[in-house]
């Protein structure tokens, strides 16, 4: 995702470390894996450091993974660059990914994004000044029966329309989430 986004300056942290809950979490993963192969653990390691970590992966989490895993941190970094699902910059605490595959596009995608740009007064790969949002478009959601879709952060809206993603937005704003 790191190409969709605007170049932005922003601090890496010195350093980091799961809390007890996330630690919990990652060791249930790696036991997943055979004696040997714990490696294969890194997405959803990286899935579990991108939600810690208000919803991008610095890099010394991933080189905290790569001691976890006991592995090169160049690998790790190879698998978050690959990904456009890790953020390895900051983005909004809701990040909106419209959805600009050819059935999402015939069925108004272009205005989704338009109406999502003049809501929030940003452009595509930008963020806006409060933090509370980052906009960008994206490939194929997989939620093609149901354009256009956008994902914000971790969930799913289907069949938008202007008015429905305008409404979305404010009830983002005001920390309220709806079914998705």
């Amino acid at each position: 995702m790191v190409s969709m986004l605007k170049e932005i300056k922003f601090e890496q942290p010195r350093s980091f470390k799961f809390n007890e809950q996330n630690l919990a979490k990652a060791q249930e993963w790696i036991k997943k894996y055979p004696i040997g192969k714990q490696k294969s653990a890194v997405m959803p390691l990286l899935f579990i450091a991108q939600e810690q970590h208000d919803n991008w992966i610095p890099i010394a989490a991933m080189d905290y993974i790569a001691e976890l895993l006991d592995m090169p941190a160049m690998q790790v970094y190879e698998v978050a660059t690959f990904y456009t699902m890790f953020n390895k910059q900051p983005v909004g605490k809701n990040l909106i990914q419209v959805c600009r595959t050819t059935p999402c596009m015939l069925r108004g995608a272009k205005d989704i994004t338009k109406a999502c740009k003049q809501k929030l007064n940003i452009d595509l790969g930008e963020t806006t000044q409060d933090r509370q949002f980052t906009l960008v478009e994206v490939e194929c959601l997989g939620a093609c029966v149901a354009a256009p879709v956008v994902q914000v952060n971790n969930d799913y809206y289907e069949n938008l329309t202007v008015s429905s993603v305008e409404a979305l937005i404010d009830r983002l704003s005001k920390n309220r989430r709806n079914k998705p």
